[in-house]
């Protein structure tokens, strides 16, 4: 049995708390990504106001999953669009087309694992809102 320290330290943090990245009516709160998690995964909250667009149909080479937290939120996966209460799971492999949005009257948010690092791209991703704010879902 070894007893020499982890090489990661623990992460704890209480309710909204994280690393903030407001985007107009969509939010994101990182919890750990890079270094935390020895650059192996990346966990978020996402945050959307009633009926809110998304970030857009995408697909990247890392797996996402997607866990309703609050309200219904539609998620995109491949050619189909579900809505999704709280407690729903999704899981999108590496490659599939996928977006969400709220087309709820109430907010909504999902937390997020993604299976590579994502933070770095926030900056940009902040911007890009920050130039295009998000329309009206439907």
């Amino acid at each position: 049995m070894s007893t020499s320290p982890p090489a990661r330290k623990p992460i704890v943090l209480t309710p909204g708390k994280g690393r903030e990245y407001p985007m107009g009516r969509i939010s994101a709160v990182f919890k750990a990504d890079g270094d935390e998690t020895a650059r192996a995964y990346s966990i978020s909250e996402w945050w959307l106001d009633a009926n809110t667009k998304g970030p857009g149909a995408h697909s990247h080479p890392e797996d996402d999953v997607f866990y309703v937290i609050e309200g219904t939120m539609s998620l995109l996966v491949g050619t189909e669009w579900i809505d999704a209460p709280v407690g729903s799971f999704v899981l999108v492999p590496g490659g599939v087309t996928h977006d969400f949005e709220n087309r709820s009257s109430q907010r909504a948010g999902v937390l997020n694992f993604s299976s590579g690092v994502f933070e770095p791209e926030m900056e940009g991703i902040a911007q890009w809102f920050a130039k295009h704010p998000p329309g009206d879902a439907r």
